[in-house]
């Protein structure tokens, strides 16, 4: 297929990323994910169609929006914007027709040409820092087709590449994408099949078995292939002894040849108030953040089991205690 044709539910790029991988990157988000995690801090991300959010900050109450909605989607109650996503069809006239630019839809169809083109303007930053570009989400591997394109053209001008997946994806997605990675991140974040399927939505058992799969791929791959595994910290979730030494002991029987770097990702609440313009409720919104005690207590955790100890890392943003 002729890379102009191609196209992908896409929602932005961050650039000057430090977290995504080695060095200097840009990270692309796509839409739509198999996983609907409990602590989700990219929920404009799970589905793959466009999100309408409403900036109330900038609204300046003037009810543009309610007048021009064709489908009487939108209502204005005591200063608050309510949009009916139930029949909402995400025309977007309501945001083309805001004085104020207070809605906006979050999301569009993007070709491989149009996104390499502004991916390779920061190629410098790549050069300089060792760096290159994460594709993300969501679940990128949901679109194997574009990522593997697009990774190509990266791969052909030097760029290094990572794929960050929740793994709940069929292999003949990954095995699409792979010949063009450099770096996974591999997401385990609990080990419990029953309390995976509670605050996830779904079963782990395909993503071990997947995981246990990118193993074999690896040992028989002769071109490098780095594996990064996170996991992230939730409280009353994840951030137990008891599931940081279950996957610990899962890396220990089967990939401590293999992993590179294990990642625990503290909790963190900045999406708030991203729930708040999708108008979507959270149940984590009043979760203070993990004081430095309890991270370094889950680091200590992983690295009491854990046979390569000193690849254990916490990164995030710890409570500031007063």
């Amino acid at each position: 297929m002729e890379h102009d044709t191609l196209t992908a539910n896409y929602l932005h790029l961050q650039r000057l990323s430090t977290e995504d991988g080695p060095g200097i990157r840009t990270t692309i988000f796509l839409k739509g994910c198999t996983l609907r995690c409990a602590w989700c801090h990219n929920p404009e991300s799970m589905i793959t169609k466009p999100h309408l959010q409403w900036l109330s900050h900038l609204c300046i109450g003037c009810k543009t929006c309610v007048l021009s909605c064709p489908g009487g989607c939108i209502s204005m109650e005591n200063g608050k914007l309510r949009i009916d996503s139930s029949i909402c069809v995400l025309c977007g006239k309501c945001a083309e027709d805001c004085p104020a630019n207070a809605l906006e839809l979050l999301g569009k169809q993007i070709h491989v040409k149009e996104l390499s083109e502004e991916l390779l303007k920061d190629s410098v930053f790549f050069t300089q820092s060792g760096g290159g570009v994460t594709f993300s989400g969501g679940e990128p591997a949901l679109q194997p087709d574009f990522c593997a394109a697009l990774m190509k053209i990266l791969k052909e001008q030097n760029i290094h590449t990572a794929l960050d997946t929740c793994g709940l994806v069929p292999q003949s997605n990954l095995e699409m994408i792979l010949p063009y990675t450099d770096l996974v991140m591999y997401d385990l974040k609990l080990m419990d099949a029953q309390q995976h399927q509670q605050f996830t939505g779904a079963s782990n058992e395909r993503i071990l078995e997947n995981l246990l799969w990118l193993a074999q791929v690896m040992r028989k791959r002769s071109q490098k292939l780095t594996l990064w595994i996170r996991t992230p910290l939730i409280p009353n979730a994840t951030a137990s002894k008891e599931n940081v030494q279950a996957i610990a002991n899962f890396l220990n029987q089967n990939l401590t040849d293999l992993v590179e770097r294990w990642e625990l990702c503290a909790f963190n609440n900045l999406c708030r108030d991203k729930y708040v313009r999708l108008g979507m409720d959270w149940e984590y919104r009043d979760q203070a953040l993990m004081n430095r005690e309890e991270l370094d207590d889950c680091q200590q955790w992983a690295r009491q089991v854990y046979h390569k100890p000193n690849t254990v890392n916490v990164t995030g943003a710890a409570r500031v205690e007063e």
